[in-house]
């Protein structure tokens, strides 16, 4: 039976990726990713950077592994496993199964008594929360809200319930052309409070802004969103 691995890759900075996982991704079978050629081209550059002899280095087989075909590769992935093959779960950036897919593979894998490693490394939500000088002794978590502005609502009301019983640090993330839209319905719901927003982590144009609601949707107005955001805030 082979194992399956949880490897986190880096989320800007290439230097991010750990010993341990340049190790296991170069000694794998297959590496599942939610896309083949941007994993392709990482491991092309982690071969380049880190390698002191790429030509001494095998390329694992790349398999597609994303939200719409989740259901179908299951199977696959765990008939390889029982073969004996070793499996890498990554994703686009960060650790895998965060806001990805790869849940329902560990459980799957759970059921078929498959050896499951998962290795430290990147991730957004921590790197945001302990440079936001927010509390870190308790955090809350939340992914992207959801699309429709109803649910988004209703998704934010259930947030602030949630923080009468256990107050949290409230990690969320949101694409650029939704920020502006979520940060109106948080600011509806929670009131203008002071938020931090972070962007572009680990890469050269990190940007981390401290500020009111209102003062970052003014800031949006002049300057257009980009790239993925992390947001976080504390009651």
């Amino acid at each position: 039976m082979g194992t399956l691995y949880l490897v986190p890759t880096p989320i800007g900075n290439l230097a991010d990726i750990t010993l341990r996982s340049l190790r296991v991704l170069f000694d794998m079978d297959i590496i599942a990713c939610e896309d083949t050629r941007r994993t392709g081209l990482l491991l092309e550059k982690l071969l380049n950077e880190f390698s002191p002899n790429p030509a001494d280095k095998r390329k694992p087989r790349l398999l597609s592994y994303y939200d719409q075909v989740e259901l179908q590769r299951i199977p696959e992935i765990i008939s390889l496993l029982t073969l004996d093959q070793n499996v890498a779960l990554v994703s686009d950036a960060g650790t895998p199964a965060i806001s990805d897919p790869g849940f329902k593979l560990v459980r799957e894998c759970i059921k078929e008594g498959v050896k499951i490693e998962s290795l430290p490394g990147a991730s957004s939500v921590l790197t945001a929360l302990t440079v936001s000088g927010l509390p870190t002794d308790k955090f809350l978590f939340v992914g992207y809200p959801p699309h429709k502005p109803g649910h988004r609502m209703d998704f934010f009301k259930n947030i602030k319930t949630s923080l009468e019983s256990i107050t949290s640090t409230v990690i969320l993330f949101e694409a650029p052309h939704k920020i502006e839209t979520s940060l109106k319905d948080l600011q509806n719901v929670f009131g203008d409070i002071d938020i931090v927003l972070c962007r572009e982590l680990t890469k050269m144009y990190e940007e981390i802004r401290r500020e009111k609601i209102s003062e970052a949707l003014v800031h949006f107005k002049k300057t257009p969103p980009k790239g993925e955001f992390v947001i976080l805030f504390h009651e």
